[in-house]
């Protein structure tokens, strides 16, 4: 068994759009890793915030709904942060994504066992995640582009579980919307 299907069946795996940005390893700091790093940094906070916007929201509703409103507001710029960011991205494209790697098209080879940094903007909440990763497989498509297979290297923590927050968000809407079409295909 390969190591690719070892990783194929230790994470759920989600069809995706994102932006992409593919850098070498060490790539250097500049203005738009400036404002990539924002984003990182608020969505970590949203994350540590909510349980104790939660507990805070069984003792005083209105002081809860006050700081959901400043939230949201955070969130507004983190869009508009984003959406800056799309003009360095490129297109979002469309991905095959784990807590374990990430799957995409694209337009050159790269080096299997190559070292990279891999910027992904999660779409729609904007979140920023700058990860390193070991391309695993690269194969010619019939349309003249490569599909290349990654691993993240030893990606921390809070970077896991942000990704798995944005996986299982996705599988939701996935099946809202699914539910939603079966109840009027009905």
């Amino acid at each position: 068994m390969t190591r690719h299907t070892d990783e194929r069946r230790e994470y759920y795996r989600i069809e995706d759009c994102l932006a992409l940005e593919i850098l070498p390893a060490e790539a250097p700091a500049d203005a738009s890793s400036r404002l990539f790093q924002l984003l990182h940094e608020l969505h970590q906070l949203d994350v540590e915030a909510q349980p104790l916007l939660r507990q805070l929201g069984d003792r005083d509703r209105v002081l809860a709904h006050y700081l959901k409103l400043q939230n949201k507001r955070i969130e507004l710029i983190s869009q508009a942060v984003a959406q800056e960011l799309l003009k360095d991205f490129g297109s979002p494209r469309r991905v095959v994504l784990s807590e374990g790697g990430v799957n995409f098209p694209h337009d050159q080879p790269l080096a299997v066992g190559a070292r990279i940094t891999l910027k992904l903007l999660l779409l729609p909440e904007a979140l920023g995640l700058q990860l390193q990763a070991q391309v695993l497989h690269c194969h010619r498509e019939p349309d003249g582009r490569f599909d290349i297979g990654t691993e993240f290297v030893a990606p921390s923590d809070a970077q896991r579980q942000l990704l798995a927050r944005h996986i299982l968000q996705k599988q939701a809407a996935e099946r809202r919307l699914a539910r939603e079409a079966e109840q009027q295909g009905s």
